[in-house]
């Protein structure tokens, strides 16, 4: 029997308010949405955003996932990044770059309090 082969990860990210996600996701994080879903036009949305090879989805559906997560997210980089968010002003977040043993991180908390470590490894 052949063992599974594991392609990608697409973390689901629980969001409650679709314009504060929009900004928080596309306009400041830099994401561009690749599609979106939605059962009927009441229905809540559920859609794929994608950003340099990372790619995450985001949902409105309370049985999707639990707000308060954490993605961890190997980046390179990062210092360019966290260069490319000071320019583009979040009067809710002011990201840092953190020294840590195992490399250089910046998080961020999006509106719904789930966490984005960002992380350039150096062990």
């Amino acid at each position: 029997m052949t063992p599974p082969t594991f392609t990608a990860t697409m973390p689901i990210l629980r969001i409650f308010d679709e314009a504060l996600a929009l900004g928080f996701y596309l306009d400041w994080l830099g994401f561009v949405a690749e599609w979106e879903h939605r059962f009927d036009a009441t229905a809540p949305l559920y859609m794929q955003i994608r950003r340099a090879g990372l790619v995450l989805h985001l949902s409105g559906h309370y049985g999707d996932a639990t707000p308060g997560a954490t993605v961890f997210i190997p980046t390179l980089g990062i210092a360019a990044f966290h260069a490319e968010l000071c320019t583009r002003p979040n009067p809710n977040m002011r990201p840092s770059l953190e020294p840590l043993p195992w490399g250089t991180q910046m998080q961020v908390t999006d509106p719904f309090g789930n966490r984005l470590r960002f992380c350039e490894m150096t062990a």
